[in-house]
């Protein structure tokens, strides 16, 4: 398997808004994958990391809130209860912070790298990282939960962050096709 080096995409990348694509067969090259945006994401002091934050059009997350790590392939809300509200950051959104509604409980089913059936029930922090990640397979950012008010504030940080972006020699994302902060 080639050599696959990872780097947090940012803000204005046009990979962040791609929704992803189900993953359909599960090889090493994806448990590959999530081994090294695991390993991204606790270098980087995040507690939750998206394939689409990295360039991988694939469906997987992993996540760890400081109770263990989970690595999820196609992970999807199966049910949510009640609300909370969070102060969120996203390593793709560096220096921005948001507080965000979501639900408090959710129940998320998924496969593990093995391809085994996972189901999750998560509530507080575990279930606000779950959707912020889940997000970003479907290609939703925290700043589109962002108000009016925020959304003006934020305007030059933005901007800024897109700049990066726009002259940053980023790798294409990568696109192999396969069977199968937060």
């Amino acid at each position: 398997m080639p050599e696959t080096k990872l780097q947090i995409r940012l803000f204005g990348d046009p990979v962040l808004r791609k929704p992803a694509r189900a993953v359909k067969e599960i090889s090493d090259y994806q448990r590959e994958l999530l081994s090294k945006m695991s390993r991204l994401m606790y270098e980087q002091s995040g507690i939750g990391l998206a394939a689409p934050q990295v360039g991988i059009d694939q469906a997987m997350i992993v996540v760890d809130i400081g109770e263990g790590l989970y690595k999820l392939i196609n992970p999807k809300i199966a049910k949510k209860e009640g609300t909370q509200i969070m102060q969120e950051g996203c390593l793709s959104v560096p220096g921005v912070c948001l507080k965000i509604k979501r639900a408090k409980k959710v129940e998320v089913r998924a496969l593990d790298e093995y391809g085994k059936p996972v189901s999750l029930e998560a509530k507080d922090l575990f279930a606000c990282v779950l959707q912020h990640e889940i997000d970003h397979l479907c290609g939703k950012l925290i700043v589109d939960y962002a108000s009016f008010l925020d959304r003006v504030k934020l305007r030059n940080k933005l901007q800024g962050i897109k700049k990066r972006v726009k002259n940053e020699k980023l790798p294409k994302p990568e696109a192999k096709s396969c069977k199968l902060q937060l």
